[in-house]
């Protein structure tokens, strides 16, 4: 289990600056490649699949997570594969929240 997988989702209220730099590549390094970071805004993964009925499972499982975290990703969902794109709308960029979430999803995935 990734250390940021037992963490929580923090609610962002917004006044805080999103991560940059340095700091995004640290975080970044302690999710781990399999996420890219887009334009240092916002994360994507793309989870495949056999078929659709495993897409749309994993694609609920994502929205029951994101209901109890309180922060909630864009997914795209298509027959055999689920995109989710996550970033904190409040600072129109990532905070720690984002990268929790996906260490969360990945481990749903396992």
């Amino acid at each position: 289990m990734s250390d940021l997988a037992k963490m929580e989702c923090e609610p962002c209220k917004g006044g805080v600056p999103p991560l940059k730099g340095a700091e995004l590549a640290t975080i970044h390094g302690r999710l781990g490649p399999s996420w890219a970071v887009i334009d240092e805004h916002h994360l994507e993964k793309e989870y495949t699949f056999d078929d659709f009925r495993q897409a749309l499972s994993f694609t609920n499982k994502v929205g029951e997570l994101a209901e109890t975290q309180g922060h909630h990703p864009d997914i795209l969902l298509g027959w055999g594969r689920t995109k989710i794109t996550i970033l904190t709308h409040k600072v129109d960029g990532l905070t720690e929240s984002d990268f929790i979430l996906a260490a969360k999803i990945d481990e749903l995935s396992s």
